[in-house]
């Protein structure tokens, strides 16, 4: 393979929907009284898994659709209690489904693959043993498989120790299904699609600085929406062109939530020239175009307090400063630790083969930029992000980088290499 000397980046794009709403969208929407009705819903492994998953309990989804309609029956209709709800990789299915079912008189077992059968779990059953739910774990191990039973639950007022919008969007879930008051507590603000599309479904909610407050709903009004683009998958392209050499790439209709856009400050910090064009914030979440163009790149830090907002590109970002002037620093992140794969162990040994110089850190890593050409050989450990952050690295100047696991995208963004391969002119 010749090692490529120069990068241009051509035309516009669009990238998937957005992971996170459109698993929120698939629950909510049979939760609410009648039609629900969603535009561009991720087609991926793991939505498969939550439309899998809820299909099992008994409520009715049509097969994934660039427009697709969903027909909710309401709070008071009760699912089924299924022998084994299979969530697939995906840690949102798992989490959130735990909450929404945790509200109802069924006993379901949750099980995942290997990779998700490690991750924990308890952060999301402690607090939901506290509402009133039973679980049975298996001693000594946190992860899946594990069995919920759900019930009566009652009102909670939770302070979480760490941001996780998947812990919060649980205990909300299980508010709305078991009909009782939530109030939570944050050490920092985390994403918030759960409740932006409950108040878009009628629900009070409170947000305020580091809490938030929902009284039970009696109903959930049915929604009609446009999932936006993906920001994480958007991440990759804006990463690509920040370190071409030349040319321009506009992202469509990306997700501009401020919870989930922190990438696009740390890009223009290390000196990529990105725009936001066609802004709209009519909907449940602001969405806009994005332009990038490349700039000279330089070192960052990247803190604690930003973590929340860019978890997911954290990888792809670190593969951008292996090939920024200067030493990169993230710190905070140890949650990486706990993905699909230990992302800080992963990124920092797939760094280091191909010639990078990094430090691994408890919290996160230090990496060294260089300019010198990297070569070898990258592996995934299943890990999607892995795949796609080595993947932008491998298109980059002087680089000569093959990935092991190239199919392991398809759980989040199945047109990945495509769309990867039409970007570079």
């Amino acid at each position: 393979m010749t090692v490529a000397t120069r990068l241009v980046v051509r035309g516009a794009l669009h990238v998937p929907g957005d992971k996170s709403v459109s698993h929120r969208a698939l629950m909510l929407g049979v939760l609410s009284e009648g039609r629900t009705t969603i535009r561009g819903i991720l087609r991926s492994a793991d939505i498969e898994s939550t439309a899998g998953t809820l299909r099992a309990a008994g409520w009715e989804i049509p097969p994934l659709a660039p427009e697709m309609t969903l027909e909710g029956r309401g709070l008071a209709h009760a699912p089924a209690s299924p022998s084994h709800l299979d969530c697939g990789n995906s840690g949102t299915t798992a989490r959130l489904l735990m909450g929404m079912m945790a509200g109802f008189p069924v006993t379901a077992t949750f099980s995942g693959d290997a990779s998700l059968s490690r991750r924990p779990m308890r952060r999301v059953a402690v607090p939901l043993t506290a509402m009133g739910a039973r679980f049975d774990l298996t001693e000594g191990h946190d992860g899946l498989p594990l069995t919920l039973h759900g019930g009566h639950l009652h009102s909670i007022d939770w302070t979480m120790e760490k941001a996780s919008a998947q812990v919060k969007s649980a205990l909300l879930l299980a508010g709305v299904t078991g009909h009782v008051a939530v109030v939570l507590r944050e050490p920092a603000a985390s994403r918030d699609h759960t409740e932006r599309l409950l108040r878009a479904q009628g629900a009070a909610i409170d947000v305020g600085t580091g809490m938030i407050v929902m009284d039970p709903p009696t109903r959930l009004e049915p929604i009609d929406l446009t999932v936006p683009g993906d920001p994480s998958s958007a991440a990759f392209f804006a990463c690509l062109a920040a370190m071409a050499d030349g040319g321009s790439l506009t992202i469509r209709d990306v997700g501009l939530n401020p919870a989930r856009s922190g990438f696009i400050a740390v890009l223009r910090r290390m000196g990529a020239r990105l725009e936001v064009v066609e802004r709209n914030d009519r909907g449940a979440e602001p969405i806009g175009d994005l332009l990038i163009r490349p700039g000279h790149l330089g070192n960052t830090v990247i803190g604690e307090d930003e973590v929340p907002s860019l978890i997911d590109e954290l990888p792809v970002l670190a593969c951008l400063a292996a090939r920024a002037a200067g030493e990169t620093v993230i710190s905070g992140a140890s949650e990486l630790r706990v993905k699909e794969s230990d992302r800080i162990a992963t990124v920092v040994s797939n760094l280091r083969g191909l010639g990078v110089e990094v430090e691994e850190r408890p919290d996160g890593m230090r990496i060294r930029g260089t300019n010198t050409d990297l070569v070898g050989a990258v592996r995934t450990h299943g890990d999607h992000r892995i795949a796609m952050a080595f993947g932008v690295l491998a298109a980059a100047p002087r680089s000569r980088i093959t990935i092991d696991d190239r199919d392991c995208v398809g759980v989040s963004y199945p047109e990945f290499w495509r769309h990867l391969e039409s970007a570079v002119a």
